[in-house]
């Protein structure tokens, strides 16, 4: 039996070959992500590795609420500590470290890099004079006031040289320093693409801290002292509750382990379109197998009549496709493998520069992929197997068994509306509960498992709609539309393969476009101002900008907007603060009770969901601890409806000022006299410095910002559910070659009684187009129903929600159905037209 089901493998090569893609195509993915994911996580960890070689000890401040009183605020440690931690037992040389955002414009005046990635730091000499950490390689190190390096990459891409004047931003103003030196780095940030500004230490604590503070202070041991024993050491000099030390090894293994969680986001996600893709593929495969089950059946009952038992003719089946899930398994891995390098250098070249190290290729990668394309490919094959196993020897021989009896039929019918009523009762549900995500996931599986396992029921009615059409192409669309109901259990399959690509595709489709239609509409009425003005990084703004947009002739109104921690009895809470004189005429908030007309001094307005929870209402009064850790009485002038932009506790800044060290600002809201225009915004760009690192957003800016993380996602998801197009395309190939060789006698007599070569063609083209069709109407509707409920259950948390069916891109999702249908028809009919017609006539 084994020989026999490796010659049937070697016999079938071109039958199989669709299949071995399918599957091959599936662990391509899991491979290629296994292996991208494993290379860029190993990168970045020996890169975060560098980064702690100079660092034994690290003391860094922390926040103790319960010895402090004082809300949010962390101590920065002093020049003492410092000096002391120099001293313990063990230690070689400290090193105070200052570091913050540094937004450095090229010379024609854009940001280099973006976000997060723009740093800025302290160059601190030791007693040679030299930072051990970032060895210069052109000019030498910043000392004083207006002074700065950059690290080597960013210079040589900005075209930067010692002397050149560059012009930076730390928290809104524009400063131009002096470019005195280049360094090298093995700084993890900007290996991954970030540059780095280094500044004397004094001027660093100036832009980033105090005078005299610093953000962290690291140690480094003495020969023959461990890290331990150097942590137990400085554990000794530290202030009580202000401060805690981590070895050096800590800190890389906490990095280490926080990018690996970050990489396992990454992993899952796209581990999980693989599965899709693979799910897929099962439809081909089980297809497949059923039909070439289907094609020997009288082999098969020869052999068991011959002495064959149930269990070797299964065992035969099985065996045949794990020679298939091997092969396709072994080519998979093969591709995945030029997948995760290719995604790497893809990578580089778009600017996501990630840093060198070498192709990760586990054993575990290799045992997956491997598992994978042989446990689905047998399991996929098991079910023909079986069926074929119970095929009585002299009802195969005379193929009684081809028809499915009316008793199956009811039984599957049964079963497949129980899953789909339960699916559909499932989802409608969860659209009711406050969290519903779980249930919604699995009435979606429900749903899905029912409509195919109806999908035999559902094609005939929904087929026989495109008789009128169909009829148009005279005998061929007869015919095409007679082929596609013969089988409906076969249709069914190939259909499914690309309805579930396509309800991904749509449902994700009218989620992002309703929640595109949200946030534009969020952003239009929540805001009555004309501009947002933040920094690029979304770091606090320089008071300085506030105060220079509120003196410009342009601006009618103006309003920071600051974060401060608090405490509301045993409760963290932050309070936003406003300018109460000009808010209204900014924000349009909806109130419940009260308005922002009482808002200033102790008076605050608190959104419903706050004000629900603390049990507070209009005159209520409320104890609270500030910032700087003194306590106070503030009371509720006004109870508004929450949004995206606006929630929690708002107060007049002038209430906020006294218990904050420094006024910091997020956001600032300009309201102007001519409106959003671009000489406005011009005006406010040039009287800010045309800074770089400052965004001046209008309502639509607003809108797109918000907006472009679902856009960037959505084509993402895009990019991965085409594999599973792809595999559905392969599906509908196969079948079609396959049905095609089945019905070669059929074919032949058509031929013979007159049916040309190009009706033989038209005849097969249809009948694909037909089934394509059908699986797209139920993809589209589907993906329809659960955009639907996903809204409903999102739109609990966004008020502004507003179902919207992309109407235009649902036209198109059916018309890739059609094209789908039509490419993979093009070498199933050229094959059927090319049949010899005497040797078609006498095939079995």
């Amino acid at each position: 039996m084994f020989r026999t089901a490796l010659r049937n493998v070697l016999a079938h090569k071109a039958r199989l070959l669709m299949t071995v893609l399918a599957v091959m195509l599936g662990v391509a993915f899991v491979s290629g992500t296994l292996v991208f994911t494993s290379t860029l996580s190993d990168a970045l960890k020996n890169s975060a590795q560098k980064g702690y070689d100079h660092v034994d000890v690290a003391i860094q401040p922390h926040t103790s609420d319960k010895t402090s009183g004082n809300p949010g605020a962390a101590a920065l440690l002093d020049q003492r500590l410092l000096d002391q931690a120099a001293r313990v037992p063990g230690a070689a040389s400290a090193t105070g470290i200052v570091s913050g955002f540094t937004a450095i414009a090229d010379k024609d005046g854009k940001l280099i890099g973006g976000g997060f990635s723009t740093r800025g730091g302290n160059y601190f000499p030791g007693q040679d004079g030299k930072d051990a950490r970032y060895p210069m390689r052109d000019g030498v190190a910043p000392h004083g006031t207006g002074q700065l390096a950059l690290d080597a990459h960013t210079a040589d891409r900005a075209g930067y040289k010692v002397g050149d004047t560059v012009r930076i931003s730390v928290d809104g103003p524009v400063r131009e320093v002096k470019l005195t030196g280049v360094f090298t780095t093995d700084d993890g940030a900007v290996a991954a693409g970030g540059s780095l500004a280094l500044f004397d230490t004094a001027s660093a604590q100036k832009l980033f801290a105090a005078p005299g503070e610093f953000s962290e202070i690291d140690v480094r041991a003495a020969p023959g002292t461990s890290q331990d024993a150097l942590k137990a050491a400085v554990d000794k000099v530290l202030p009580k509750d202000g401060a805690e030390a981590t070895t050096g090894k800590q800190l890389a293994d906490e990095q280490a382990t926080s990018i690996a969680r970050s990489m396992d986001s990454m992993t899952t996600a796209l581990l999980a379109f693989a599965g899709i893709a693979l799910f897929v593929g099962i439809f081909i495969i089980a297809n497949t197998f059923t039909m070439l089950v289907a094609q020997r059946t009288k082999e098969l009952a020869l052999m068991r009549a011959v002495g064959a038992s149930r269990r070797q003719v299964t065992r035969s089946v099985l065996a045949e496709a794990f020679f298939v899930g091997a092969i396709a398994a072994v080519a998979g891995l093969a591709v995945g493998i030029g997948i995760g390098a290719g995604m790497r250098t893809l990578m580089n070249a778009t600017g996501a520069k990630i840093p060198d190290g070498p192709l990760v290729v586990s054993p575990a990668t290799v045992l997956v992929s491997l598992g994978v394309g042989i446990v689905v490919t047998v399991l996929a094959a098991w079910l023909p197997g079986r069926r074929a196993a119970r095929i009585p020897p002299v009802a195969a021989m005379s193929s009684v068994h081809a028809t499915a009896t009316t008793k199956s039929l009811v039984v599957r019918n049964t079963i497949g509306a129980v899953f789909a009523g339960a699916g559909i009762a499932a989802v409608l549900a969860a659209t009711g509960m406050a969290d519903g995500k779980a249930t919604m996931a699995l009435g979606a599986v429900l749903l899905v498992i029912g409509v195919f396992i109806l999908t035999p029921l559902l094609s005939r009615p929904l087929i026989a709609l495109a008789a009128p059409v169909l009829r148009a192409f005279g005998i061929s669309g007869t015919l095409a539309r007679q082929n596609a109901v013969r089988n409906p259990r076969r249709t069914a399959a190939t259909a499914s393969a690309l309805m579930i690509g396509l309800t991904l595709i749509t449902g994700l489709t009218v989620i992002a476009g309703s929640m595109q239609k949200s946030i534009d509409k969020m952003a239009t009425s929540a805001l009555k101002a004309d501009y947002v003005v933040s920094m690029a990084s979304m770091t606090p703004l320089s008071p300085e900008v506030a105060k220079t947009l509120s003196g410009l002739p342009e601006v009618t109104a103006s309003s920071p907007l600051s974060y401060s921690p608090s405490r509301i009895g045993t409760d963290q809470q932050s309070l936003t603060g406003v300018n109460g004189k000009d808010i209204g005429k900014l924000t349009q908030l909806d109130f419940a009770q009260g308005s922002l007309a009482g808002l200033g001094g102790g008076k605050v307005v608190v959104d419903e969901t706050t004000a629900k929870e603390k049990g507070w209402r209009t005159g209520s009064t409320f104890p609270v601890t500030f910032q700087d850790g003194k306590q106070g009485k503030l009371t509720v002038s006004g109870v508004y409806t929450g949004n995206q932009m606006f929630s929690g506790i708002i107060v007049d800044n002038a209430a906020l000022a006294p218990h904050q060290k420094t006024a910091t600002y997020n956001q600032v809201l300009v309201k102007t006299a001519d409106g959003a225009t671009d000489a406005t915004k011009d005006a406010l760009a040039k009287a800010l410095g045309k800074n770089p690192a400052i965004a001046i957003q209008d309502k639509k800016d607003v809108s797109d910002g918000l907006a472009q993380t679902f856009s960037m996602l959505l084509n993402m998801l895009y990019g991965l559910l085409a594999m599973a197009v792809i595999v559905a395309v392969l599906g509908v190939v196969n079948t079609l070659a396959m049905s095609v060789f089945e019905r070669s006698q059929e074919i032949g007599m058509l031929r013979a009684i007159g049916l040309d070569r190009r009706g033989i063609k038209r005849m097969v083209r249809l009948e694909s187009l037909v089934i394509s069709l059908f699986g797209g109407v139920l993809g589209i509707g589907l993906g329809v129903f659960f955009g639907w409920a996903a809204g409903e259950l999102v739109s609990g948390s966004l008020a502004t929600y507003e179902l919207v069916l992309p109407w235009g891109r649902m036209g198109l999702f059916l018309a890739l159905a059609a094209v789908v249908g039509v490419l993979a028809a093009l070498w199933p009919a050229r094959r059927a037209a090319r049949l010899n017609v005497l040797a078609s006539i006498k095939a079995e």
